[in-house]
């Protein structure tokens, strides 16, 4: 189940038994080893040594399985039922890749010990990568972590050497005389050396903020020479373009704010590192107030205490900051763009990659609504792979009880299965008895006759904690009724083609596709072209040639499971065709391409506001890379579906896109394509993002593949790069113009020798057009890169929907290249919209 639970805020003391270390049995695929494990609350991580020092970060932990939780990998690797209750597995990431740590405890008591303490030392770690917040818990989790990591020795003790050495660690690089003279700032008592908390001060000297203190002095004019009520109001009414009611603002200022008779600056409440914020309020609320509203005229807010505001989820850059969901749920289901995967069983490569259960459970716990199988006859029992390549097999049992377990974890709303069916009608009646076992009443189900003619769909709210399963009915004629047990039916499939391509076409995009990626995958390479046969297309039966027609019957059993979300083939999108409204179809990718160029998206999205439709990748992107989905969120389409494996920038938009609406994974569609109204659809307006880049907070060191910091000698001279990114909106007049969005950038110039507290204060201005308001259409990315390694990945990235960015002063928590929070890290911007004309 996921790690982070809900805690007290008791103190907590990481047992002294798990910081020496405990013997444990460490379990993979090829042997059994003896370890000793340690637990290190201070620099947060798990750490065993083998032939190398190995350490596993805590806020890399993705999820902890014990017991009958881990069973899967427990049997996978024949270890014996008695050792269930001291079973552990451990999914994180490192370097960018997901990897599994099993281990068995020597006894039950250890294992407990070191299942709860994980637990809540992660809880701490997650309290801190939910945004911005929790800052008095962040600083003494930093200051715990870098004086431990300075604290060679162990002595308690930090000569000018190891500050020096610090310094290089955090990617600062001042001179000798400056670090002298902030060493001797903090050496109070002139011993030569700092204590801990001579290091606390000597960090709020290395932390000083000049760009916060210069808009503090700006903003105390307003009131008269101190940051009054009234400077607030204007700050916040002026700058922060804030609408909140004046008791709002009121309320929030005195959380901040003490009054004159009172303390400089309210004192942050000390909060150690072993106490969880998961129920606590925000950190406002945990500062003592000395101002009350009577005090309103004359409290004030200082240095401190604006910082403190700049950085708290009072002041979050991110409208959804709250997590709530707020979205009508109450519409029928066309009416959401709905989070999608592809072959969700794949955790790599298209056509050389494992499949696994690992997929789905990575998707669900991440708000994904819709999953993919691609199910084939078994041995025994049907197999989840992908058809006609190298890839793994996973049974179809496994997938199904995953997909029920964690189904609801995160997201009450319904998780489409879709599904492409290729067994004969046994395994078609063994995969609908498992899906009934799996999901029980969750599963929508219904009798084949006598069903009420649907119309419109239900809502995401009708539907909660149910499981629908969308696959193609092979009864259903282009006249929509039933046919005999035996049809005729194509072999159109996002398994082995974009479309309905011949064999040559299809091989010849492949052959194009593979020689863009031979670098990158030499094994694969390999392993395609020797078995050529290999990748030869066939029909469902394997032996007859796909052009010829197959005769397939289907199971009834099966069919009585596609209720609202029925697979058809799209016979043309005109006046023509008629579609129930439980009709949904497919589209690969270039097919929806092709038909923007013909028919513009007015067709589609006219079509999309009654039924669902499912968009996949062309079948030549073997390296699983993603198309851009906003280019076809703007036609409307609901399932556009990613291969979350890989987190390039379709990934990171996606990812934007479905943190609105509490992570709900069903957002609402704008109004303009929701709406019959067309004059919204005509609207075209021009704007212009102005962004000032005024300074980034403890970017980042470079990981390398063990998790360990690299500390380059070479200084970090970063940069930040702004970029929009929007669809081509072939809505108006003129086709398509790419087959992709578009996108306009711009950066700042590189700051010397400063990966810590790099200060630019550089405008930046970025223009965009927008069609019928649909701004929820339009990503912001910032990218913290460093300067002369334009080609690397980025140090640090910030992406989100327009639509949901505040405007003002904002701290943006940055993120890594595969978006999970940094622990530390922060971009101070100032974000303008305006409007231009066309």
């Amino acid at each position: 189940m996921p790690v982070a639970q809900t805690a007290s805020t008791a103190d907590f003391t990481v047992p002294d038994l798990l910081q020496r270390g405990t013997p444990m049995i460490k379990v993979s695929g090829r042997k059994q080893t003896n370890v000793v494990c340690k637990l290190d609350p201070d620099q947060g991580q798990i750490i065993w040594e083998s032939k190398k020092h190995r350490i596993i970060p805590i806020e890399n932990i993705k999820e902890l399985r014990t017991a009958s939780d881990g069973r899967y990998y427990r049997e996978q690797f024949q270890i014996p039922q008695e050792c269930e209750n001291r079973w552990l597995t451990i999914i994180y990431t490192l370097d960018g890749n997901w990897k599994l740590w099993h281990v068995i405890a020597p006894s039950v008591d250890v294992f407990q010990m070191w299942d709860s303490t994980l637990r809540k030392l992660y809880a701490i770690r997650q309290a801190l990568m939910c945004g911005l917040g929790n800052n008095y818990l962040r600083e003494a989790v930093w200051e715990k972590q870098y004086w431990k990591a300075a604290d060679e020795q162990a002595d308690q003790k930090l000569f000018f050497e190891d500050v020096e050495k610090l310094c290089r660690l955090l990617n600062v690089n001042p001179s000798r005389e400056d670090l002298g003279r902030r060493f001797k700032q903090a050496d109070v008592q002139k011993r030569g050396f700092l204590d801990f908390n001579d290091f606390k001060r000597f960090v709020k000297l290395l932390k000083a903020r000049p760009e916060v203190e210069r808009l503090y002095k700006k903003f105390c004019s307003f009131g008269e020479g101190s940051f009054s009520y009234r400077a607030f109001e204007h700050f916040m009414r002026v700058h922060q373009k804030s609408n909140a009611h004046v008791d709002d603002l009121q309320r929030l200022f005195l959380r901040y704010a003490t009054s004159s008779s009172g303390n400089d600056a309210p004192k942050a409440v000390q909060l150690p590192t072993d106490v969880f914020l998961n129920d606590q309020p925000d950190e406002a609320s945990s500062m003592p107030n000395g101002a009350s509203p009577e005090d309103l005229t004359t409290a004030t807010l200082s240095l401190e205490s604006f910082t403190a505001f700049l950085l708290s989820t009072d002041n979050s850059a991110f409208t959804d900051q709250d997590r709530s969901i707020h979205h009508d749920m109450t519409r029928p289901l066309p009416d959401y763009y709905i989070s999608s995967s592809h072959n969700t069983y794949l955790v790599g490569h298209q056509l050389v990659g494992d499949s696994t259960i690992e997929g789905y459970i990575r998707a669900l716990l991440h708000s994904c609504r819709s999953v993919e199988l691609d199910i084939y006859d078994g041995d025994r029992e049907p197999v989840v792979y992908h058809g006609k390549t190298l890839t793994t097999k996973v049974s179809l049992r496994e997938v199904c009880e995953a997909i029920a377990k964690y189904a609801f974890a995160v997201s009450p709303y319904p998780v489409i299965i879709s599904a492409e069916v290729h067994c004969g009608i046994q395994q078609q009646d063994m995969m609908a008895s498992i899906m009934h076992e799996a999901f029980g009443e969750a599963l929508v189900s219904a009798p084949v006759y006598g069903r009420p003619k649907l119309e419109a769909l239900p809502s995401p709210e009708d539907l909660k904690g149910r499981v629908l399963l969308k696959t193609k009915n092979l009864y259903v004629s282009e006249n929509e009724e039933m046919q005999p047990n035996v049809i005729s039916v194509d072999a159109d499939s996002s398994t082995t083609s974009t479309e309905t391509s011949t064999d040559g076409e299809m091989l010849s995009e492949l052959k194009h596709d593979l020689s863009k990626v031979r670098r990158g995958f030499s094994e694969a390479k390999q392993e395609i072209t020797r078995p050529r046969k290999g990748l030869r297309l066939r029909s469902p039966s394997n032996s007859v040639p796909s052009a010829e027609k197959v005769k397939v019957r289907m199971s009834m059993s099966l069919v009585s499971m596609l209720v609202y979300t029925v697979g058809v083939k799209c016979r043309g999108i005109n006046k023509k065709e008629h579609y129930a409204p439980e009709h949904m179809f497919s589209l690969s990718e270039s097919t929806a391409n092709k038909m923007f160029k013909r028919d513009g998206m007015h067709d589609l999205i006219k079509h999309n506001r009654t039924h669902l439709v499912r968009l996949y990748p062309k079948g030549t992107r073997v390296s699983s890379t993603n198309y851009e989905p906003h280019r076809y969120w703007s036609a409307g389409i609901q399932l556009v579906a990613i291969n979350w494996q890989t987190s390039d920038l379709g990934y990171v938009i996606n990812h934007a896109m479905f943190q609105r609406n509490g992570r709900s994974g069903y957002v609402l569609k704008p109004l303009a394509i929701r709406s019959q109204d067309k004059a919204l659809l005509s609207k075209r307006t021009r704007h212009y993002l102005d962004i000032t880049v005024i300074s980034a907070q403890q970017l980042p060191l470079p990981k390398d593949a063990h998790g360990r910091e690299v500390i380059d000698k070479s200084a970090c001279n970063p940069y930040v790069e702004v970029s929009v990114h929007f669809p081509d909106w072939g809505l108006c007049s003129s086709p398509p113009v790419s087959t992709s969005g578009l996108q306009v950038s711009s950066r700042t110039s590189g700051v010397r020798n400063n990966g810590f507290n790099p200060v630019w204060e550089e405008a930046l201005s970025l223009p965009f057009e927008v069609v019928g308001d649909m701004r929820e259409l339009v990503f912001v990315r910032f990218a913290v890169r460093e300067d002369g390694d334009d080609e690397k990945e980025a140090l640090a990235v910030h992406c989100v929907s327009l639509a949901c960015l505040r405007e003002g002063f904002r701290h943006l928590p940055l993120y890594d290249a595969h978006v999970s929070q940094y622990l530390f890290s922060t971009l101070f911007v100032h974000v303008n919209l305006r409007d231009g004309t066309i």
